[in-house]
């Protein structure tokens, strides 16, 4: 939910850039293989190689981001707005328009490396007691800073959701503050698919 908000509503209005990252919540969270909780996250941490591997390949960073992007939509997509965690990387792939190919990293460790090297990147800037969403941003001061969240269950109204973003970024700038939460409240509000 929070990236379909900086992807839809604030992305365009803040004219960001944004950089999409690894996080593996296998590696994050280290799930016994026999919790119900390992295959889903042993399974997203594998499109992860997948994802890695077409981000490699690109010709340029851009590209290899757009292309990440592109993967981690149409897997977000199926996943939470279809239900469905039965599909391969090769469909996952051919859905978006990339090379079949990089769907042999979906069971190839070499690309571990990479995703812990970019996960410790993203949890040295906001701790090891957290999980995802993490945000990212540069300071006035040009530091990179970073967060734990927001997590919502459903997109904010536009305007809110921009007045959220920028009261964030003014909370980033503080060096003092670490924390804000409430209790979770309401199911998860996943709105229409993406197209």
């Amino acid at each position: 939910m929070t990236a379909r908000w900086v992807v839809d509503d604030v992305q365009p209005e803040r004219d960001l850039q944004v950089t999409w990252r690894p996080i593996s919540l296998l590696f994050k969270n280290k799930p016994s293989e026999d919790s119900d909780y390992f295959g889903p996250v042993n399974f997203t941490h594998k499109l992860l190689r997948v994802m890695e591997s077409v981000r490699a390949a690109a010709a340029t960073p851009e590209a290899g981001n757009d292309a990440v992007f592109k993967l981690y939509w149409e897997a977000g997509s199926r996943i939470h707005h279809d239900g469905n965690r039965d599909f391969t990387a090769a469909e996952l792939l051919e859905a978006v328009g990339i090379d079949t190919s990089h769907a042999s990293a979906f069971d190839d460790e070499q690309w571990d490396t990479i995703i812990r090297s970019e996960m410790d990147a993203g949890l040295a800037l906001v701790g090891q007691d957290v999980g995802t969403p993490i945000i990212a941003i540069e300071r006035s001061n040009g530091e990179q800073a970073g967060y734990f969240g927001p997590v919502i269950n459903k997109v904010p109204p536009k305007d809110k959701g921009l007045a959220m973003w920028d009261g964030l970024v003014a909370l980033m700038e503080v060096d003092s503050f670490f924390e804000l939460k409430r209790t979770r409240s309401g199911g998860i509000d996943f709105g229409d698919r993406p197209q």
